[in-house]
């Protein structure tokens, strides 16, 4: 009886049996230090700086809310949260339910918002009488109307807030008496999917997509990365150009350091997970002071020349976060980094 099949000799079969064990092995220790080693929230952890700076925009595409140094926010799965009022629940639709932001229409970042009570925001913009909203009657006054809509192509619904506040934007945004509807974003949980090009990052979970956020729930900027653009650009911009919630003051001026972060942690409650880079596009070269976009394009021109990274058009600066612990923080918190072993 021949001790071959098919001419492949039994000590060969025996061979590649091991081969194909072995490199079973081989691929699951990979994907056990890829990512699920990844995933496992550090024990230990080094201080990088503080959190010199705290935003969040009620509205999006408007301006930061107005708040004393010392408020603390809550770190929550949606976003950050002070009373009523959540990061980037409220935005603006068109007459066809399509998102508006202010890179349409730049003027929208002047739209301020600050809270009178705990449930009672007071919205102004240039030109415009103050507008006020209560999101404890918001739910019994609205029309009761869900909308469906979308976020860069990722599809949700939206409440629909009411004809004064569509009539208010509209006057402001198109001046005009309708066109532009405020919608509000309901719901305890994230409802809207990853984006498709984020659902390529291996520590993304669908719980991090926030309310109405581009990406994230949660993004943090290092001000020594935007020193060291301002260092060549011909008009500097400042911080809130990019709209992050976090804005990290070094110990050590290190700019782009926190490419390489995987766990932060702010103060001693929440800890956050890195699950993408943030790439840029035209929102920073709006001045917030003058809802006007810069001449030359910049920073996106010059960030373009030194910070794109694996053939992508679109540079690179800050990073997203996703929630891993809850909690509260304020500005003058330690930010701290996980200590990989």
């Amino acid at each position: 009886m021949s001790n071959s099949t098919s001419g492949i000799s039994t000590k060969m079969l025996v061979s590649l049996g091991a081969g194909i064990g072995v490199t079973a092995v081989s691929s699951a220790s990979y994907l056990y230090y890829k990512y699920w080693k990844q995933d496992v929230m550090p024990e230990e952890w080094q201080r990088v700086g503080i959190l010199e700076m705290l935003e969040f925009f009620p509205l999006k595409s408007g301006a930061p809310l107005k708040m004393p140094e010392d408020t603390e926010l809550e770190c929550e799965v949606l976003g950050l949260r002070y009373e009523s009022v959540r990061d980037r629940a409220l935005m603006l639709v068109d007459s066809n339910n399509l998102m508006l932001t202010a890179r349409g229409y730049p003027k929208m970042v002047l739209i301020a918002s600050k809270l009178v009570t705990p449930t009672k925001l007071e919205i102004n913009a240039p030109g415009m009488e103050t507008l006020e909203l209560d999101f404890s009657k918001l739910i019994n006054e609205a029309p009761g109307i869900d909308i469906h809509t979308s976020v860069f192509g990722a599809p949700l619904d939206a409440m629909l807030c009411g004809e004064k506040y569509d009539r208010w934007f509209s006057q402001y945004i198109l001046s005009q008496e309708n066109g532009v509807k405020l919608v509000y974003y309901p719901y305890p949980k994230p409802t809207k999917p990853i984006d498709k090009d984020l659902a390529k990052e291996p520590h993304i979970k669908k719980y991090d997509t926030g309310a109405f956020a581009d990406a994230t729930s949660y993004m943090l900027m290092n001000l020594s990365s935007i020193e060291d653009l301002n260092k060549r650009l011909p008009r500097p911009v400042q911080p809130i150009q990019f709209r992050g919630g976090f804005y990290l003051k070094m110990d050590k001026n290190e700019p782009y350091a926190e490419d390489s972060y995987d766990w932060i942690k702010i103060g001693q409650q929440a800890v956050f997970r890195k699950v993408a880079p943030c790439r840029r596009c035209i929102l920073p070269n709006i001045n917030p002071e003058t809802g006007e976009r810069d001449p030359d394009n910049n920073p996106l021109k010059t960030l373009k020349t030194y910070r794109c990274f694996e053939k992508n058009p679109s540079p690179v600066l800050g990073i997203h976060l996703g929630l891993r612990e809850p909690g509260k923080v304020k500005r003058g918190d330690v930010i701290y980094i996980g200590i990989k072993k």
